[in-house]
C-alpha cells in the first residue's frame, strides 16, 4: 500500500486540497464572521489615513457626480433628461458600488496571497469580502442619497420600498462579478492591469450619464440590446422609482433577478472550481 493511499483510508487530506462543494460551503457560512469583520477592517483601515475619514465614502461619488455631470450636461445639451442633476447622482452613485466590487475583488486573491499561502480558509471569502465591504459604504451612500434627492425636489415616496429589492439583487451580481475577477487576475496577472480600463469603458457606456433613449434614438435596434444590459437596467429601475415614481415593467425584473442570480452562482462555481490553485500560481 502506498502512502497516498493509507493517508486517504486514515481521512488526511492534500494540503490545500478543493473539498466538494457541499462542505465548501457550509465552511464558507461557517466563517461568515471572518467575512463580516474583514469587510468592516477593510472598510475603515482603507479610509482612517485621511482626515475626512469615512467621509470618503460619499464625497468620493458626489465629486464624481458634481464633475462628470457637469461636463457630460453640457456636452448633451438639449439630449439632456429630464431632472438631470438627480439622474446623475443615482446612476454614479450605484455604478461606484459596481465599479468597488469589480477593481477590489479583482485583486482580493492577489493583494492576500501572503494569507493565502499562509492559512487554511475558504479562498471565496476574500472576494465576498470585499463585496460586503463595497455594500456597507454603498448603504452609506443611500442614506446620503435621501436628502440629495430631497434637494432635487423628489420625497421619498412608498415606490421607494422597491429600491430595497433592487440592491439586494444588485449585491448578487456584483458579488458574482467580484468572484468572476478574482479567480481572472489570479490566472492572468496581466489582467489586473486592464479591468480598470474595461470598468471605465462600462462606466461611460452604461448610461450612467446620459439617457439611452436620447442619444440612440436614431438607432431603436441599439435602444433594444440595451434591455438585456444588467448594469443600465439596476440604473434605470433604481430612477424609476427614486425620481419618477413610475412602476417598471415586470419582465425586467424577471430579467434582472435571473441575471443576477446565475451571475452569482456561476462566479462561485467557477471560483470553487480553481480552489486549489490560489496562492500556488
Amino acid at each position: 500500500m502506498s502512502l497516498s493511499q493509507l493517508a486517504r483510508e486514515e481521512g488526511l487530506h492534500r494540503v490545500g486540497a478543493r473539498p466538494p462543494l457541499g462542505r465548501y460551503l457550509a465552511e464558507v457560512w461557517s466563517r461568515r464572521d471572518f467575512v463580516l469583520t474583514m469587510a468592516g477592517y477593510r472598510l475603515r483601515s482603507g479610509l482612517e489615513l485621511n482626515r475626512l475619514g469615512m467621509a470618503w465614502v460619499v464625497l468620493r461619488p458626489i465629486l464624481n457626480a458634481l464633475i462628470y455631470g457637469t461636463i457630460f450636461g453640457l456636452l448633451q445639451s438639449s439630449n439632456r433628461p429630464p431632472n438631470y442633476a438627480a439622474f446623475v447622482v443615482v446612476g454614479v452613485f450605484f455604478f461606484e458600488f459596481f465599479q468597488g466590487c469589480f477593481n477590489e475583488g479583482s485583486k482580493s486573491i492577489t493583494k492576500s496571497r501572503n494569507l493565502v499561502r499562509s492559512l487554511a480558509f475558504p479562498r471565496i471569502t476574500l472576494p465576498l469580502a470585499v463585496a460586503i465591504e463595497k455594500f456597507i459604504g454603498f448603504l452609506a451612500m443611500l442614506v446620503v442619497l435621501v436628502p440629495i434627492l430631497a434637494v432635487f425636489g423628489h420625497y421619498p415616496r412608498v415606490e421607494w420600498l422597491l429600491v430595497v429589492p433592487i440592491v439586494l439583487l444588485f449585491l448578487l451580481f456584483n458579488a458574482g462579478v467580484a468572484l468572476f475577477a478574482a479567480r481572472l487576475t489570479v490566472h492572468v496577472a496581466d489582467l489586473s492591469q486592464l479591468l480598470p480600463f474595461v470598468s471605465r469603458v462600462l462606466f461611460y457606456t452604461s448610461g450612467v450619464l446620459f439617457s439611452v433613449d436620447r442619444i440612440l434614438a436614431s438607432y431603436p435596434w441599439a435602444v433594444r440590446l440595451y434591455d438585456f444590459h444588467p448594469l443600465y437596467q439596476v440604473l434605470q429601475m433604481a430612477r424609476h422609482y427614486l425620481i419618477d415614481g413610475a412602476a417598471f415593467p415586470s419582465h425586467y425584473w424577471i430579467f434582472f433577478s435571473l441575471t443576477s442570480v446565475v451571475v452569482f452562482v456561476s462566479g462561485a462555481l467557477f471560483f470553487w472550481v480553481a480552489e486549489e490553485r490560489y496562492g500556488r500560481d
